[in-house]
């Protein structure tokens, strides 16, 4: 019976790996050391690896520093694993060495075996050139300067890809309610408590932009991760790597992603800080507080239905009690208020980890990347559902909007102009005493001709910049 398991070897001694494996000693020495939380790296982390090795092995053979054959392999099985063919051979958890080096070195392992591979079916003699992970794959580069390239090339093509157009769908869906919302008027609020009269479109057209500001935050952010770690190799010295690689490395990176990328300006930054990364998470935080804000509030119009603000109706979308019959929850703005939630933990993380630069290498990178990318694809994810299954289905109640306005002791801030503050002060006090509206009690009171109180207290012009009363 054949053995399940093969001995590998590295600098410290030998160590049983599973035989179906791609990769070595290294690796099964992190899988051993960190069996943490069984959370790995996604899918955009190790495509982005995938594509610095192949990046990599290109340049090194256009340098004539690699075999032109084995950097084909290089970079031919490079391509497989960020096309995802192999996602089962990285096993590593996202707590480990604070470089990735656990990481990087599991990709230099699958990427060697799976090139050797390959020469070996190519080659004739049966003798093909051997493959390295370190002395081949990983030729020209460190863990060092590597897992930060990593980390700026996933986030850029996720935010590109992902997050900008779910945004994107939820600003335009805002927006098309907030022109269809916009004949409906009623009470605006402040501190919770009755305000002068707004639009319902006016509130939407609101969120719109607010998610466009946001869209506009992160493209900006984004732009900050353009600058690549790679060339800077241990330290930034760049010890070990041409002094043309990075910029032609970088470029290729570039061209195979169809994103702007450049070398960093300075490797020694590049390396020991992480304040890009910390401010695309603040960016990413500021657009799940707008959406936490935008989905509170639409919960808030919905509630009712017969003793809560009720404004709108939200789409039924499923049961909202196992023990009350008819209820219907908010449940999609809930599940988009905890995804910002979260988001606002891994800005934290990414906040605390980009603190831990100690001198020249930033010891908090594997939580880094997975903090930033889980955001993004929480928010993107959160934002198509919200969009299709919640604000695209929303109704307005403009009957009960009406109602509600029409008691609204608020409305007495028309008055101002003709009858001054303080008697404004009286109107509205007895109104809100006697649940009585503004009209009523303006009417009874004597303060104003019927023609002036008509045009005082036309509340769609409320709505409009304008003293009441002046031309």
């Amino acid at each position: 019976m054949a053995s399940s398991h093969r001995i590998e070897r590295d600098a410290l001694g030998e160590m049983r790996v599973p035989a179906d494996a791609l990769y070595g000693a290294q690796t099964q020495r992190a899988v051993e050391n960190f069996p943490i939380s069984g959370r790995r790296f996604g899918r955009r982390f190790i495509e982005a690896l995938g594509r610095i090795k192949e990046a990599a092995a290109r340049t090194n053979a256009e340098l004539g520093l690699l075999d032109d054959q084995v950097a084909d392999a290089i970079a031919s099985a490079s391509s497989e694993v960020a096309r995802g063919d192999w996602d089962d051979h990285f096993p590593l958890d996202i707590y480990q060495t604070g470089s990735g080096t656990s990481t990087n070195m599991n990709a230099n392992e699958v990427i060697a075996a799976l090139a050797s591979r390959l020469l070996e079916r190519m080659d004739d003699d049966g003798n093909p050139p051997p493959v390295h992970p370190n002395d081949h794959v990983n030729f020209g580069q460190s863990s060092n300067d590597v897992i930060p390239t990593a980390i700026h090339v996933a986030c850029r093509a996720a935010v590109r890809d992902e997050l900008v157009p779910a945004l994107a769908k939820l600003r335009e869906a805002l927006a098309e309610q907030a022109k269809s919302l916009d004949g409906v008027v009623k009470s605006g609020r402040t501190h919770l408590m009755d305000a002068t009269p707004v639009r319902l479109g006016q509130e939407f057209g609101g969120y719109a932009k607010q998610v466009e500001r946001g869209i506009e935050r992160v493209e900006r952010t984004s732009r900050e991760m353009s600058e690549l770690a790679l060339g800077g190799t241990a330290t930034g010295s760049g010890i070990n790597t041409h002094p043309r690689f990075a910029a032609l490395a970088v470029a290729r990176i570039a061209t195979i992603y169809g994103i702007t990328f450049r070398e960093a300006e300075d490797h020694f930054e590049a390396q020991g800080g992480k304040d890009a990364c910390v401010s695309l998470a603040g960016a990413l935080n500021t657009v799940a507080a707008a959406l936490m804000k935008i989905a509170d509030d639409v919960r808030w119009l919905a509630s009712g239905p017969t003793s809560g603000i009720a404004e709108i109706q939200l789409p039924a979308v499923q049961p909202g009690s196992s023990i009350m019959p008819g209820k219907v929850n908010p449940v999609i703005c809930e599940a988009l208020m905890m995804v910002c939630a979260r988001v606002a933990g891994n800005a934290t993380t990414v906040t605390i980890a980009g603190q831990r630069g100690n001198f020249e290498l930033n010891v908090m990178m594997p939580v880094i990347a997975d903090s930033l990318l889980e955001s993004i694809g929480l928010l993107a994810s959160a934002c198509r559902v919200f969009a299709d299954r919640c604000v695209a289905g929303i109704e307005p109640r403009p009957e009960h909007a009406r109602e509600l306005l029409e008691r609204n002791p608020a409305i007495a801030t028309a008055l101002n102009p003709y009858v001054g503050y303080d008697r404004a002060a009286v109107v509205a006090k007895r109104a809100a005493a006697e649940r009585r509206s503004v009209r009523e009690v303006a009417e009874e009171m004597g303060l104003i001709a019927s023609e002036e109180l008509d045009r005082a207290l036309d509340v769609r012009q409320m709505t409009e910049p304008g003293i009441s009363g002046h031309d």
